[in-house]
């Protein structure tokens, strides 16, 4: 049996999906986004090394709570998929013994195709779209925006349920042109229950310091309500008029 590195865990979490939540935090991730709250998160082989049985241990004194809201497992990252036998072989465990709702919180850069047992066994997938433009995908992550929309595409195909979140920072994804292109893209997906954009925070900064690294973002202030608005319409707006090409069958 393949054991996992775990970086945290959250028994109560409410934002990462429906309902109450534990929410598992795995290591590893191959994309250095400027704005992480968690770099202590990207190296592989740190963290703590957990078995399944550990991990369900954890889970199991709060299951009540879970099911009585409508909850469950989310694993997130650091990037699960890198991870994906280990995650897998959890959400097969917590539905075969607890019928929980699992939950993937993903940036998506993997292929579908590797990860298709972990998928099998995903109930809702939170894909996180770093940015639309693929050169300012690669300055602002490192990697290229790629596999993450070939995800979305395969996801979208495949009928599963999608909720996408994209962090907004002032000055990085505030050109119209990307957020209407953002609309467009998401306008072409099946299966988007919710699309939420989650306001860039300065929260991890001394995450950074304490890690010894410079922190690309410093000075870059959190986005205001009206800028936050401003993005919302203008990718709806997007998203409506890709609708509206379907519709007309073009």
């Amino acid at each position: 049996m393949v054991n996992g590195h775990i970086h945290s865990l959250e028994t109560f979490g409410t934002v990462d999906g429906p309902g109450i939540r534990f929410v598992l935090f795995m290591q590893g991730c191959l994309l250095k986004c400027q704005y992480c709250h968690n770099p202590d998160t990207w190296a592989l082989d740190g963290g703590k090394e957990m078995t399944l049985e550990e991990v369900l241990a954890e889970i199991e004194p709060y299951l009540s709570y879970y099911r009585s809201s409508g909850g469950g497992l989310t694993i997130s990252g650091g990037e699960p998929t890198l991870q994906a036998h280990f995650v897998a072989e959890i959400f097969k465990e917590v539905k075969r013994r607890w019928g929980l709702h699992t939950t993937l919180d993903s940036n998506g850069f993997n292929e579908p195709e590797r990860i298709h047992d972990l998928l099998d066994h995903t109930d809702l997938v939170l894909l996180d779209l770093k940015h639309i433009d693929d050169e300012k995908h690669i300055k602002l992550t490192g990697k290229s925006n790629e596999r993450t929309l070939k995800t979305a595409k395969w996801l979208s195909e495949q009928g599963r349920k999608m909720w996408i979140r994209h962090v907004y920072v002032p000055g990085i994804h505030n050109e119209e042109e990307d957020l209407l292109n953002l609309g467009r893209f998401i306008g072409t997906l099946n299966g988007v229950e919710k699309f939420e954009i989650l306001p860039y925070h300065q929260m991890g900064i001394y995450k950074w310091e304490a890690l010894g690294k410079v922190y690309p973002l410093d000075g870059v202030p959190s986005p205001s309500e009206e800028e936050v608005e401003r993005a919302y319409r203008l990718i709806e707006q997007g998203r409506q008029e890709t609708a509206g090409m379907a519709c007309s069958g073009k």
